[in-house]
């Protein structure tokens, strides 16, 4: 059965917790979707871990569409959230409708995703009147980077931890129906997702948020560039994939591959004709 805005709000009030994960391609969003995760996110962490980027903040609405039209494609049970990319809200409220609706129409998403509280709640509003569902997210949020001074905890003292329940209500309010909380302490996620009606998915903020979400590559061993404290590894699919081709090369090398079993047969008659 699909999963639904309605399904997040279900599962929240059902005590039930909720799964998501990110996918950027076709045939493992496709995996997810047959393995029954909830949610699948195509985040601009794509820059990251699928183009080799520093950060986020090079990634544009034409790679959102590409990626996120794969996975909708592979996608169809579990409900597609697309991060609408950066500078592809900021700038106005026209442009954050406009971009919106783009993601919603050609990456065939079922949700957007945007970054920031009070700040963004005209954006929000506008978005979610022109009937697009939205998530928020909050904490350390990966487009501020160069604000913030690199990948810090957020919300460790009385006054950040203010203005994120602050920033938190306001989205609420705006009309999302759901918020990501990035690193946060623990204690502080429990306080939001008590305050608030609508779930919280966490990403290193502790158990106690609505559900959890982790970027696949670092839950299967497969990005080794940086490797966070909050992701936990459930397979070493990396090194699984690295002897592979360890020893496709070898087969290659020493002309054991492709052997009479992966090769096709031509009569040697036909073949007498063409010498």
């Amino acid at each position: 059965m699909k999963n639904t805005v309605l399904t997040f709000q279900k599962m929240k009030e059902d005590g039930k917790k909720i799964s998501m994960l990110t996918a950027y391609d076709y045939s493992t969003a496709k995996l997810m979707d047959e393995a029954g995760v909830n949610g699948i996110l195509v985040g601009d962490s794509l820059g990251n871990v699928v183009m080799g980027y520093e950060d986020t903040v090079s990634v544009t609405m034409e790679d959102m569409i590409h990626h996120g039209a794969a996975v909708s494609r592979g996608a169809k049970n579990a409900l597609v959230v697309v991060d609408m990319p950066f500078m592809s809200y900021q700038t106005s409220v026209y442009d954050a409708v406009v971009n919106a609706g783009r993601l919603m129409k050609e990456a065939r998403a079922n949700a957007v995703k945007l970054e920031g509280g009070e700040n963004i709640v005209g954006q929000v509003s506008a978005i979610v009147a022109s009937g697009i569902p939205v998530m928020g997210h909050l904490g350390l949020t990966p487009q501020s980077i160069n604000a913030f001074g690199g990948y810090k905890v957020q919300g460790k003292d009385e006054t950040t931890a203010k203005k994120l329940l602050s920033d938190a209500l306001a989205l609420e309010k705006a009309g999302v129906f759901a918020i990501v909380f990035e690193c946060i302490p623990s204690a502080l996620s429990k306080l939001l997702t008590e305050r608030l009606s609508v779930p919280t998915i966490g990403i290193g903020a502790g158990k106690d948020c609505d559900g959890q979400i982790l970027v696949y590559q670092d839950m299967l061993g497969m990005f080794s560039d940086f490797t966070p404290k909050f992701a936990k590894r459930f397979a070493n699919v990396g090194e699984i994939m690295t002897n592979a081709f360890k020893e496709y090369t070898r087969e290659v090398g020493e002309g054991v591959f492709p052997a009479k079993e992966n090769s096709y047969d031509i009569s040697a008659e036909a073949i007498e004709k063409l010498y």
